[in-house]
């Protein structure tokens, strides 16, 4: 018998550890890896370049439909496309890390990778992450997680992150946006950041990434 190939939604609030767990699951489940906050950090890291208001709804409709998006895996991390551009680190930016939750509230911003997110979904064995995976662009997925984790030990996380790339943002300025990220996540009128009615809580504060990972494989063991 064929083992079937499950759809596995991960939601939670900004460096609550989902793409870290996400990217280690999709690899020993063999599964593919859909990074969705990639997708809307490379339209943001674009309307930059392209010097696009970010509140123009129209303009970033049509930068997107420019767009090509790809996903490659390497042998550190998955590496990211826009129109064949390496944009892998430059999405991971400050400037680009304050702007996305304004551009991620726009309906058809949404709507758009939306779509794309579930044709790449369509045939299972995918392991997704993002903020409305479980409630939205896969409400019927047969595993739904939502990771959550204090805003102190996700400042901690994304400050050690941000070492690692010569990035200097202050401890204390990483609390204050990632729980301004929360909020503007958890209030915008489309998609909010929730949990879904059928989405298993594991609060990761404290535990390791295997530890996590554990608990997750434990959890999709049962399906």
């Amino acid at each position: 018998m064929t083992e079937k190939k499950l759809r596995i939604a991960i939601d939670g609030p900004a460096s609550a550890g989902k793409s870290t767990v996400a990217k280690i699951l999709a690899k020993d489940l063999g599964y593919i890896y859909c990074d969705t906050g990639a997708m809307y950090r490379s339209l943001t890291y674009w309307a930059i370049q392209n010097h696009v208001d970010p509140n123009d709804e129209p303009a970033l409709m049509d930068l997107l439909k420019s767009m090509e998006l790809e996903f490659s895996p390497s042998m550190d991390m998955q590496k990211v496309f826009v129109n064949g551009q390496d944009v892998t680190e430059e999405i991971r930016q400050t400037d680009v890390t304050n702007l996305v939750s304004a551009i991620s509230a726009h309906e058809k911003v949404r709507e758009e990778l939306v779509k794309r997110q579930q044709k790449i979904a369509d045939a299972g064995g995918i392991v997704m992450d993002g903020r409305d995976i479980g409630t939205t662009v896969l409400p019927d997925a047969e595993v739904k997680i939502f990771l959550v984790a204090s805003v102190t030990e996700r400042a901690e996380r994304r400050f050690k992150e941000n070492q690692l790339k010569g990035i200097t943002t202050p401890l204390d300025v990483l609390q204050q946006e990632i729980a301004d990220r929360d909020y503007k996540d958890s209030t915008r009128a489309i998609s909010p950041l929730v949990q879904a009615d059928d989405a298993i809580l594991v609060d990761t504060t404290g535990l390791s990434i295997e530890g996590v990972v554990n608990q997750l494989k434990a959890i999709i063991a049962k399906k």
